[in-house]
């Protein structure tokens, strides 16, 4: 049962291991500690729970980092206090959005002290985000290149195109977000025969022959009874939780849940209760918990217990321990809600997504939710599950009732990337793409930890995290890429803990092996250039090891 456990952890500073008992329950393990910084957390398997092990990594920062980090902070605070200082007495000119003098008894439109970290810390940076690209956002795109003379607050376009730009930010996963081949031809079709808008609801006169057949098929590829769409991904669950779930139900969410979850859940009037990210004794701590006692004062039992996952998590790039949390819904009788929204079409043998990738059944799943907007190169979003669950949820969501229906072309380009991925257009496409995503992945993965760099995540997940860490190194670092012709996402605080900044790369099928091999030599480049390499272990390049062997050789501090 633990063939596993302590061969991948020689380095490892505390490596968990949860298996499960013959009724499927799972138990802890223990913990393994030894010397070195770096930990894993992995989970052991046996038949029942898991069919391959899993194994995820995540690198304690460096001391030293971030002790700097918060030093760079606290440097930027000070400074921004004092830009407000001369602000206040006009010496500098602020551009930021305040109230006019003769509102300012009213109660403040424009919190002053909330906009601090906006004005004094991102503006300094902000040309790395919401760069214009003019092209089809592929594994290569053109990007419009601007200048500022206001230090960020405003730019101008100088009318010059940086073309052939490696694109690792796009979640294009599967490459079908592109301007030829069968989809493009597809949708270019439809939009001849029904136009571009269908201007009304679907319980109005918005239901399209196309509609149908999209739900139909989304459900046969997920393996449901039934499925709806709706034409935006976040709207998918912020609408619809507070559908599912209200006043005296219980939500259970993992606390690196999406946005889009935290609104729902919030908007349904749940009581809401936040479990450690991944870790099944918090969440099996809960669920006894809630059994026990139920609701607060009354002690009545919960109308509903709902826990709400992600497949993969989009900023650490780690997938859920679904088979665990599947155990546990079952033992404690909750529900569960799980957003695949960057699992659907990037894991599995399939495609089909967390589920398929741990070979589980989908009817264990009872809310099943994804988006289009990635690996299908579309728009919208998706519930599939029982048909009670979907009928209730056409009349009941505010996104299906009060939502314009999806655009004709987009739901094309679902239907036909779809039917390309299960091989019902008569090729292997799909299943090749599906194929060479996981083989990029992996390549991606261990290339740079065998550089030195720190990534968190699973193997087998395309979300790639590579931790810059310092606030300086976050704008250095796209800066630096985009000079080499490589566009990279970073992202720091306060979307991820103050410490712990990073550059997140999304791997595409559409990646050439070329490719990945030129943007890693200046991912490498730029590492050394910047001091990126915080790794104290560094995975060994062997063309001969198998996979599962890591030889890692010791950095001393």
């Amino acid at each position: 049962m633990l063939s596993q456990c302590g061969t991948h952890f020689k380095h490892a500073m505390r490596a968990t291991c949860y298996v499960s008992d013959r009724n499927g329950c799972i138990q802890h393990y223990g913990v393994l500690k030894v010397k070195r910084p770096f930990f894993v957390y992995a989970a052991s398997y046996d038949g029942r729970l898991y069919s391959r092990p899993f194994i995820e990594y995540f690198e304690e920062t460096p001391m030293m980092v971030a002790v700097l980090t918060y030093m760079s902070y606290g440097i930027l605070t000070i400074f921004g206090y004092v830009r407000d200082f001369l602000r206040h007495w006009k010496i500098e000119r602020c551009h930021i959005a305040s109230e006019k003098e003769e509102q300012k008894d009213f109660v403040p439109l424009y919190q002053d002290f909330e906009n601090f970290y906006t004005r004094n810390i991102y503006m300094r940076i902000r040309d790395n985000w919401n760069r214009p690209i003019c092209s089809v956002p592929g594994a290569k795109m053109d990007l419009m290149e601007r200048a500022t003379y206001d230090y960020n607050w405003t730019f101008e376009y100088t009318g010059w195109v940086v073309q052939d730009v490696i694109n690792l930010g796009s979640y294009n996963y599967l490459g079908f977000a592109e301007n030829t081949g069968p989809c493009a031809d597809s949708a270019a079709e439809v939009t001849m025969k029904y136009g571009v808008g269908v201007a009304s609801t679907r319980q109005e006169i918005g239901n399209l022959d196309r509609h149908e057949e999209m739900e139909k098929q989304v459900a046969r590829f997920l393996g449901v009874e039934s499925a709806m769409a709706f034409g935006m991904g976040f709207a998918t669950n912020s609408m619809n939780i507070p559908a599912l779930v209200g006043k005296g139900c219980l939500i259970l969410s993992d606390e690196l849940n999406h946005a889009s979850l935290v609104l729902g859940a919030r908007l349904s009037g749940s009581t809401i209760r936040v479990f450690k990210h991944n870790n099944m004794q918090s969440l099996e701590k809960l669920l006894r918990e809630a059994v026990v006692h139920g609701q607060p004062r009354t002690h009545r039992p919960w109308k509903k217990i709902l826990i709400v996952v992600e497949g993969i998590y989009s900023m650490e790039g780690s997938i859920v321990r679904l088979p665990e949390v599947i155990a546990l819904k079952k033992r404690y009788r909750a529900y569960l809600y799980l957003d695949e929204a960057h699992s659907i079409g990037a894991l599995g043998p399939r495609g089909r997504g967390v589920v398929d990738y741990f070979g589980l059944d989908p009817c264990d799943v009872d809310v099943m939710m994804g988006t289009f907007t990635k690996s299908f190169g579309a728009a919208g979003g998706y519930i599939a599950g029982k048909r009670e669950l979907i009928e209730y949820l056409r009349s009941h969501s505010h996104s299906a009732v009060y939502a314009t229906s999806m655009s004709p072309p987009v739901v094309e380009q679902i239907i036909t990337s779809m039917k390309c991925i299960m091989g019902e257009d008569g090729t292997t496409i799909g299943s090749e793409r599906v194929q060479q995503l996981a083989e990029n992945t992996v390549y991606f993965r261990k290339r740079l930890r065998e550089m030195g760099f720190i990534i968190y995540g699973n193997n087998d997940s395309p979300v790639v995290p590579m931790m810059l860490y310092m606030p300086a190194k976050i704008a250095a670092f796209a800066r630096e890429m985009l000079k080499r012709n490589i566009g990279v996402v970073v992202v720091g605080f306060p979307a991820t803990p103050i410490i712990e900044s990073r550059a997140r790369f999304c791997i595409s099928a559409g990646h050439s092996k070329n490719m990945l091999d030129q943007a890693l030599n200046v991912i490498s480049e730029v590492g050394d250039l910047l001091q990126l390499k915080y790794s104290r272990h560094r995975l060994q390049p062997s063309s001969a090891r198998p996979f599962d062997d890591d030889v890692y050789e010791d950095i001393d501090d």
